[in-house]
């Protein structure tokens, strides 16, 4: 029988899966020391740090879905608030179901509630403003950058203060 897990149960299994899988992809990844801030991780991405916020998603039918918001109770009721770019760099998604993690760049998960990452092709075979799942997975993002496990794999951007992360138009997110 599978238990059901909290909310701070999914939260802390996806920060230490997100965390185990950018590691395994050779990112140096470092952990504010306070609780509370807006971001949970911080991503050494060849010398660029990007604040990262944890969340868990869930995989319905033929989509990844991701809740990009934060909800706490306070002395005046329930508050949801949505991530801004000023807060987040990026947003790391773990989907337990399929042992996977996303890296939503903030221009895709920023002031929004929801996003849904497609897996298969939709029974109408619409193709215009799909976020393909397969497009944020974090070991392709890593794979762009640079290594360091004795030697440099893949060369970066030069110079390294000038990356990026962006999903062009016309395709698969890139590591600039």
């Amino acid at each position: 029988m599978e238990r059901t897990l909290s909310t701070n149960q999914k939260d802390a299994i996806a920060e230490l899966s997100i965390t185990a899988e950018a590691v395994r992809h050779g990112i140096e990844v470092y952990r504010p020391m306070a609780e509370g801030g807006r971001y949970d991780l911080i991503f050494d991405m060849q010398g660029r740090l990007l604040r990262v916020q944890c969340k868990w998603a869930a995989r319905k039918g033929d989509v990844v879905s991701v809740n990009l918001s934060s909800n706490r109770r306070t002395r005046t009721g329930f508050n949801r608030r949505r991530y801004t770019a000023d807060e987040i760099d990026v947003v790391a998604a773990w989907c337990a179901e399929l042992r996977r993690c996303y890296l939503l760049p903030a221009s895709l998960a920023c002031d929004h509630y929801m996003v849904h990452l497609r897996l298969n092709r939709s029974r109408n075979n619409q193709e215009s403003r799909i976020n393909w799942a397969k497009d944020y997975e974090l070991g392709a993002i890593a794979q762009l950058g640079e290594r360091r496990h004795g030697m440099a794999e893949v060369v970066g951007s030069s110079p390294t203060s000038s990356m990026t992360i962006t999903k062009p138009p016309n395709g698969r997110l890139r590591l600039f």
